[in-house]
């Protein structure tokens, strides 16, 4: 077998996740086909690239040097890929854009404004619960850009070589509970009033079960926690099962209530990513507009950022909700990822 670009591909995405299940995942492919591939191209090699345990995978001394030569042949084939995409759009009088996101009731409206600008653009959509996985297609120019949420505590794995663009520095999430549950009569729940509620929580997403955790100890609640998609995890709330945490965008079912929670004790960083500052400028302007909308169309969400603190208080949204009370946008934030563990402060 000879060595091909979609091997060292797999190579990267093992020693980045550490796990097979997860690279598999990132990968969009089963992992008894992943853990085939690996051994062919061990075969191939002569040696084993990584020690595989328990706890995850982790490269070999010959692993590490195999990566070293790899990332930039990866990065240099995406690069190529998206050049000539870019260009062969531009030749036929549009523009396509791949988008990546994670769950956003911005998309709809993001789509349909990038449908109708000059020059034409067609996007194309792919979902996905792991904003790892998506950051990390983009790094592989099978994305253009990604719009993803950063959980509080879980910093995200972002390719160094990919530019970010903060949409809102901090996003609060809210409650989702029953409609007549004692706690949906006030405009802001306590943690206490949930006290013995069994919590839903789609631990599938980057950095959500940890943090839900993480508030509940806060809190001195030792409640139960239930795994489940977010759809199914309204369902149930619906009808008193269980409460889950949901965007502020999020619009009320007749049987549910959305309430913030008092003091914000959970948030997330959206952002958008691209490989280059001009694939940001394509996509940046229409996603922004359609991320206000929806906070315009949420009562609770939009009733939250009018008795928000005023700029400079400390557990303020954001300059994009500051703006929003106002009736203004904020200006774009750039930034590149430095070479640190964790993301930087703009």
């Amino acid at each position: 077998m000879e060595l091909e670009v979609r091997h060292l591909r797999v190579l990267c995405a093992i020693a980045d996740t550490g796990s097979l299940h997860k690279a598999a995942r990132e990968l969009g492919m089963a992992q008894p086909s992943l853990s085939t591939q690996l051994r062919r191209i061990e075969h191939a090699l002569g040696a084993p690239l990584f020690v595989r345990a328990r706890t995850g995978c982790r490269p070999t001394p010959l692993g590490h040097a195999v990566l070293s030569r790899a990332r930039p042949l990866v990065a240099e084939f995406a690069a190529i890929v998206a050049e000539t995409r870019a260009a062969a759009a531009r030749a036929a009088g549009g523009f396509q854009l791949r988008i990546g996101a994670t769950a956003s009731r911005a998309i709809p409206g993001w789509l349909s404004r990038l449908r109708t600008r000059t020059p034409r653009t067609e996007p194309t959509l792919q979902m996905d619960v792991s904003a790892n996985a998506l950051l990390a297609m983009v790094a592989a120019g099978r994305l253009d850009v990604a719009f993803v949420h950063e959980v509080e505590g879980a910093a995200l794995r972002v390719p160094p070589e990919l530019c970010l663009r903060v949409l809102v520095e901090r996003e609060p999430q809210f409650v989702t509970l029953a409609a007549g549950h004692p706690a949906a009569s006030r405009r802001r729940v306590r943690l206490a009033d949930l006290a013995g509620e069994r919590w839903m929580v789609d631990s599938t997403v980057d950095g959500e079960w940890d943090a839900l955790c993480r508030m509940l100890r806060g809190a001195g609640l030792a409640s139960q926690m239930l795994h489940g998609d977010y759809l199914t995890a309204y369902s149930l709330a619906a009808v008193g099962e269980v409460v889950t945490v949901s965007q502020p965008t999020a619009l009320p079912r007749p049987d549910c209530a959305i309430r913030p929670l008092e003091g914000d004790p959970i948030g997330v960083r959206l952002l958008l990513a691209a490989r280059t500052e001009a694939d940001l400028d394509a996509a940046y302007p229409e996603l922004e507009a359609s991320y206000w909308e929806a906070a315009r169309e949420s009562r609770a969400y939009r009733e939250w950022l009018e008795h928000a603190n005023p700029p400079g208080a400390p557990g303020v949204a954001s300059p994009g909700a500051r703006a929003a009370r106002h009736g203004l946008r904020p200006a774009p934030v750039r930034w590149k990822r430095q070479q640190t563990a964790g993301l930087p402060t703009p």
